[in-house]
């Protein structure tokens, strides 16, 4: 076994000797570099214009805190938050309302007088913000007594303008929870300066007579 590896030893060498050796590879020659004025020798330079051209500020390193604006004490937002309603006037006047899912005749039934009035609020003289306070403490209170109730808030004829108590209050009426219906009184009653509304009956209180 150990001759016939040194024999195949003694051929490898014998053919390697004999193996006509390879020329080697031209190497391809390097493309001299362009010259850099024959490239851009069509190129003309912009005429110079007599414009001022602003360079932006550049930015801070230092990123800025994103402002959060003045700090508000409690009873300030407490505030705003109460009266945001009165900062939207509606655009139209509503003449009456009934809260969908009432009866067709309810309505009809409320101005012809079916229910008794409990309580009445009458709003002339304040603003928008001391009617609006007003109107939802009587409408809180009213229903311990009954779920009708009368509410004058004035034709506006001493406004300038269009009358702006008139729509705010029909549309306060509107969105209140515990208000199912309110049409405009008869002329004996203040015409379109009144509402008659129709509350949710109201779950009488320990200690109410």
């Amino acid at each position: 076994m150990k001759t016939f590896k040194d024999s195949l030893k003694g051929l490898r060498k014998t053919l390697r000797s004999a193996a006509p050796a390879l020329p080697a590879r031209p190497q391809p020659a390097a493309e001299p570099e362009p010259d850099f004025r024959q490239l851009f020798a069509d190129v003309k330079p912009l005429k110079p214009d007599s414009r001022h051209h602003p360079q932006p500020p550049k930015p801070s390193p230092r990123p800025r805190k994103p402002s959060r604006g003045p700090a508000l004490s409690g009873h300030v937002e407490q505030a705003l938050l109460q009266h945001q309603v009165g900062w939207f006037e509606p655009a139209h006047t509503l003449h009456q309302f009934a809260r969908p899912g009432m009866p067709s005749l309810t309505l009809k039934r409320l101005r012809a007088g079916n229910w008794p009035i409990c309580a009445q609020l009458d709003l002339h003289g304040l603003d928008r913000y001391q009617a609006q306070d007003a109107l939802a403490v009587f409408l809180h209170r009213a229903q311990r007594d009954g779920v009708c109730v009368r509410v004058i808030h004035g034709k506006g004829f001493g406004s300038q303008g269009e009358p702006v108590l008139k729509k705010m209050v029909r549309s306060w009426l509107q969105h209140h929870p515990e208000v199912l219906a309110f049409c405009e009184t008869c002329d004996a009653m203040g015409g379109d300066g009144a509402l008659l509304v129709l509350l949710r009956r109201g779950a009488r209180r320990d200690g109410d007579s």
